[in-house]
């Protein structure tokens, strides 16, 4: 099977936020240095056989908050109808729906989010917020929902309870892996970050999502883990036995 089973062991690093007192990071090194990679157009398979060229983009994308839909709105402007294929719809409807709740979502067109580009499309295929980020020469962190740019990297917050009845609070960076989507994560076709197929990159996850990363601790938290990743890098480079180091179960041997 190309994707490896869940629950296997990992190495964590915790440290204290440089750039806020109080705050603590506890970072998954088996993830953060693993070769995973997105491989949208390259071999992933989509989330639902069904839906083989949408990749993770099939149900649309929820907002983080207002501002963050703001922000993804503000950016779709620049787009035009040689870019985005869906524009004439998007601006005759809307880009955005309610959800459940109180929350909003891309709107779906056709089966999957309203910006990504079909395949075929002369303008380029995939994202068209992604397209927009490399022609304006910005990070797509910039032009694309949170979720989006996030995935499959997961922050998520944890407050650990010591004997002596104290807590503390700790900021968690780690793989988003099938769990993260609740239940309904169990029945997805296929998922990329714990599958072979997709850590096939030239960097660690670390390296090549160094933007994202940075934008989820700031700066100087990115550069104490960066040099934790580079630590542990090396130690994997020079184990006789990587193994015992708990490398990412989906990459490639080490030696």
């Amino acid at each position: 099977m190309p994707e490896v089973p869940l629950g296997f062991p990992r190495a964590w690093v915790e440290f204290d936020d440089p750039a806020k007192k109080g705050r603590r990071y506890r970072c998954d090194l088996t993830w953060l240095t693993s070769r995973w990679t997105c491989i949208f157009g390259r071999g992933c398979k989509g989330v639902y056989a069904s839906r083989p060229y949408d990749g993770c983009c099939t149900l649309g994308a929820h907002f983080t908050d207002r501002e963050d839909e703001k922000r993804v709105l503000k950016w779709a402007k620049k787009l035009d109808d040689e870019h985005w294929e869906f524009r004439s719809l998007g601006r005759a409807k809307g880009t955005t729906v309610k959800a459940e709740g109180k929350e909003r979502k891309t709107r779906v067109v056709d089966g999957a989010c309203i910006f990504l580009n079909r395949p075929g499309f002369a303008g380029g295929e995939g994202c068209a917020l992604h397209g927009l980020a490399a022609r304006e020469g910005v990070s797509f962190v910039e032009t694309k929902p949170d979720v989006c740019w996030q995935l499959p990297i997961r922050r998520s917050y944890d407050e650990v309870e010591m004997p002596d009845g104290s807590t503390y609070d700790v900021v968690v960076i780690a793989e988003f892996d099938r769990r993260g989507w609740g239940e309904g994560g169990h029945d997805l076709d296929w998922y990329c970050s714990g599958n072979t197929e997709a850590h096939v990159g030239a960097e660690a996850v670390y390296v090549s999502n160094r933007d994202e990363l940075t934008a989820l601790m700031g700066k100087k938290a990115y550069a104490v883990l960066a040099e934790y990743c580079a630590a542990r890098e090396q130690a994997l480079a020079t184990a006789a036995d990587p193994s015992g180091l708990a490398p990412h179960p989906a990459d490639p041997p080490r030696h």
